[in-house]
């Protein structure tokens, strides 16, 4: 296959998932991602190919497939790789900015499946930091603070109603 045919098909994999993922078609979305991943490697080292932002875009929307599906360890294992890329060159004024958002939010989700509540609250925190900075056009902002807010909250009540470790009620002292 010629370099440039194999950068098409990639990008044909890739747009394929973000269109599933839209339709909720998660199953087949992880599944185009994937095989975007594994064309991506067969293009030869010597093209002009952004092979770490290629990775983080597939990485960012496969973790949001994983997400829907529950399947958080995977979902975490992706948000961490492409969050690699952003957060080095992140950038909120540009369309890589949204998957930036995508990939922290994904990785705010994988880490509150996973049980690991305070580390959730602190991405969830930071989505919502990164949304209400973002300079451009986001479509589903008001949508996405919303959902951002409920976890929020829920995480904080699950926080505040665990009690520290050692921890006695004030009679106890008294007893």
């Amino acid at each position: 296959m010629k370099p440039l045919l194999q950068v098409g098909h990639s990008y044909l994999a890739l747009s394929q998932g973000e269109q599933q993922l839209r339709d909720a078609l998660f199953e087949e979305a992880a599944e185009s991602y994937k095989r975007a991943l594994e064309v991506s490697r067969s293009i030869p080292e010597e093209e002009a190919f952004d092979y770490e932002g290629f990775d983080a875009l597939c990485h960012t929307g496969l973790s949001g497939a994983y997400v829907k599906l529950c399947r958080y360890e995977e979902a975490l294992h992706s948000a961490e790789i492409g969050l690699r890329y952003f957060n080095r060159r992140g950038e909120l004024h540009q369309d890589e900015g949204k998957q930036w958002i995508a990939a922290v939010l994904n990785r705010a989700q994988a880490l509150e499946g996973t049980g690991r509540t305070e580390e959730a609250l602190k991405a969830f925190r930071t989505a919502g930091e990164m949304i209400d900075e973002r300079k451009g056009e986001m479509p589903n902002k008001v949508e996405l603070q919303n959902m951002i807010e409920e976890h929020l909250s829920s995480l904080q009540a699950l926080i505040t109603d665990k009690k520290p470790a050692g921890y006695k009620a004030w009679w106890e002292f008294w007893s």
